[in-house]
């Protein structure tokens, strides 16, 4: 998939208006799970309102705190194998004492556990017509860490590979080689207790083949690019591991000022930046405009989300905590007493515990940002109110 496909503003309007007016026939204006709306609420549509396409969160739709597996984006980098459950294995090798050769039979038969995560494209909210590629779901595997705690690593073994079965040819110093797509992470963080699985069901199913079949990663709290599908084998090296995805893709350009100087900086793309949008704005009996949204992270906790109208103050929007799921989004909502007629810009950012603010479009941290991986500035959205 291609974030900077470009789109006109006539295929936005065209799809997005008619999809919101049809979901708010459907659903009340009780949204995620907030307090119940006042009878008789109309849904406002967005001027600049989002591309009416597949695979992707719909936020005008968004009343669920769960997203449905046939909405969840799909991203791929090489061919999207075809995989029997009954014929796949996973190889765990390298410096380890203790190498080990799974069926998928004997990792179903490990300890299960499910947990809900958010899962996020690294390129997500990169322009209009890529805003979502993200999406809550629940995911069903058995815990890596204790797998990894089977095969013994050896003391020098420092970084976890995770192939996938999906492969290409890629060319290096002028030839061209077959490749796995492949990703990984230090030890230290392969090992996390409980919420890193191998997983091979979504939303209480198998996996889809787009999404997986029969076995991927789950990394909860890091982009989407480390959840590796198709998931055949894992290797422990002692040196970091380096390839097109690792190296040169999913790679984040950034520049710092330091008085009089600039650095720049290459990082990976692996732990998700705190971020949130306002999916939806709904006119109430009392002319109060109700806006409603989701935020995320790493699993940092939200301190806050703020909403800001115009050229306003920031003001404190009302956090949905009662899922306990530390690595999910959080819905919130903001009653806009007594709007004024006309166009307005709103806006909204979310601040974690931290105290990392999701930057604006004109911060230097996104202005000099040369790659449109981790796109994670605040997404103004434009509305008008009758008089």
């Amino acid at each position: 998939m291609n974030p900077k496909k470009g789109i006109t503003r006539r295929d936005m309007i065209k799809g997005s208006v008619a999809a919101a007016a049809v979901a708010f026939s459907q659903y009340p204006l009780s949204l995620f799970g907030g307090p119940e709306a006042e009878a008789g609420g109309v849904l406002i549509p967005f001027l600049d309102p989002q591309p009416n396409v597949k695979r992707q969160t719909r936020w005008s739709e968004l009343t669920n705190w769960y997203t449905k597996t046939d909405d969840l984006y799909v991203v791929s980098h090489y061919n999207m194998p075809t995989l029997k459950a009954e014929d796949h294995t996973l190889d765990i090798s390298g410096l380890v004492k203790k190498p080990q050769t799974l069926s998928l039979e004997q990792i179903k038969k490990r300890k299960r556990k499910t947990i809900t995560a958010t899962l996020e494209c690294g390129g997500n909210g990169n322009g209009p017509g890529f805003m979502g590629a993200v999406g809550n779901v629940k995911w069903t595997g058995t815990p890596l860490a204790d797998l990894l705690d089977e095969c013994a690593p050896l003391k020098r073994g420092i970084e976890v590979v995770f192939f996938g079965a999906d492969k290409g040819k890629e060319k290096i110093r002028d030839k061209e080689y077959p490749q796995n797509f492949a990703r990984s992470m230090h030890i230290t963080d392969a090992m996390r207790r409980d919420d890193i699985l191998l997983c091979y069901e979504m939303n209480g199913e198998p996996l889809m083949k787009e999404h997986g079949f029969p076995l991927r990663l789950v990394v909860p709290g890091w982009y989407g690019i480390s959840w590796v599908k198709w998931l055949n084998r894992i290797e422990i090296l002692d040196r970091r591991y380096m390839s097109k995805y690792m190296a040169q893709e999913y790679v984040t350009l950034r520049g710092e000022k330091r008085d009089d100087k600039e650095i720049w900086r290459l990082t990976s793309v692996a732990p998700m930046n705190v971020k949130s949008i306002i999916a939806r704005a709904a006119k109430l009996n009392d002319n109060s405009i109700r806006l409603t949204g989701a935020a995320w992270g790493d699993g940092t906790p939200l301190k806050s989300v703020e909403v800001k109208i115009d050229d306003g103050p920031w003001q404190a929007a009302k956090i949905d905590r009662t899922p306990r799921d530390k690595y999910t989004w959080r819905f919130f909502t903001f009653d806009w007493k007594s709007p004024s007629a006309g166009e307005h810009s709103i806006v909204s950012r979310a601040i974690d515990e931290e105290g990392r603010i999701q930057p604006a479009a004109n911060d230097p941290v996104i202005e000099m940002k040369k790659t449109y991986w981790e796109a994670n500035q605040q997404w103004p959205r434009k509305i008008k109110i009758e008089g």
